[in-house]
């Protein structure tokens, strides 16, 4: 039985640059330790996806999901690999994400320490500039690289989960490679009261640089009508959680600990406390507006032009006579 399942969504493999790193990162995750160990999944029916699978000696689910615009729903990823994995480590990770073997012992630290965790972590930024050479040696080469031209991408996304399989058994249907689901994550897990912890220092993911080509307009996704979707199903922007707010973190040496105390995250732990302990968003909403009055009155100024306009058309219609 396999220790650790590690899964993803890859893109088309009609470009000819997203096709060379989507191949890059599989590879990486084939050979993150012995075909016994890891098991490395590839979902959805994208073109050329069924032939790289095979060809790279990967499975593949392509009987995925999708909602009206034609995108991978996560809840259907998650649900599929679920049923196939055998492993008790799932490890959901962009397709664009290269892996170090160093995860592995991670990951076994981490399961001796907790029965369920989230394990998420900033990445490494990465123009590797063709296809990587995997013959023997080729982690201490790339993470060489890291250490030369590498940039550690700020804490605003977060692009792998590591979970044991009895995590996260129900998603709901975000829509794959839009934001607020990646967030929805770090809520879920907060909200659970799993450990979650900030790996950034342990394990070393690193991102390909890539364009958004594949994207409407090649624009980024945050201003996506399915990323507003996947914020609506989170339940609000109350529940769009960052790295910051993972609550432990790991060292490359040693056991997690407790994120150490700041000013900045006790108010913060503070302004969550009723979303999180309570599961109140009443609550969450009142305490946000005590918090951020100006950002509160943002968010709500649109609900009050509109409240006002209905009523004043209701009294500018003509009265019945009589």
């Amino acid at each position: 039985m396999p220790f650790l399942t590690v899964f993803s969504a890859p893109k088309p493999f009609t470009d000819a640059h997203i096709a060379r790193i989507q191949r890059n990162a599989i590879r990486s995750w084939l050979n993150l330790a012995g075909q016994d160990e890891v098991q490395v999944i590839l979902t959805g029916a994208e073109e050329g996806l069924a032939e790289a699978a095979a060809s790279l000696g990967a499975g593949h689910i392509p009987e995925v999901e999708r909602n009206s615009q034609g995108t991978p729903l996560v809840s259907s990823i998650f649900s599929l690999v679920r049923q196939a994995a055998d492993s008790p480590f799932l490890l959901y990770i962009n397709a664009d994400v290269l892996l170090l073997p160093a995860v592995l012992a991670q990951i076994e630290k981490t399961a001796r320490q907790f029965q369920r965790f989230l394990l998420v972590g900033q990445r490494w930024d990465l123009d590797l500039g063709g296809e990587w050479d995997f013959s023997p040696g080729w982690d201490a080469r790339l993470e060489q690289e890291v250490l030369l031209r590498g940039r550690l991408h700020p804490p605003s996304g977060s692009d792998y989960f590591i979970f044991p399989a009895a995590c996260f058994e129900h998603i709901p249907g975000f829509a794959i490679g839009r934001s607020g689901w990646d967030n929805w994550m770090i809520y879920e897990g907060r909200r659970q009261m799993w450990p979650v912890i900030d790996a950034t220092a342990a394990i070393v993911a690193v991102h390909q640089d890539h364009d958004y080509a594949h994207l409407p307009g090649g624009e980024p996704h945050h201003h996506l009508p399915e990323t507003y979707e996947n914020v609506r199903l989170a339940g609000g922007k109350r529940s769009i959680f960052h790295l910051r707010d993972a609550s432990w973190r790991l060292p490359v040496e040693g056991q997690a600990a407790r994120q150490p105390f700041s000013w900045p995250r006790f108010w913060r732990e503070l302004e969550i406390f009723p979303l999180i302990s309570l599961h109140s968003r009443l609550l969450a909403n009142l305490v946000f507006a005590v918090f951020h009055p100006q950002k509160a009155y943002a968010e709500l100024r649109p609900w009050l032009g509109a409240r006002a306009r209905r009523l004043l058309g209701r009294d500018r219609q003509p009265r019945p006579a009589g």
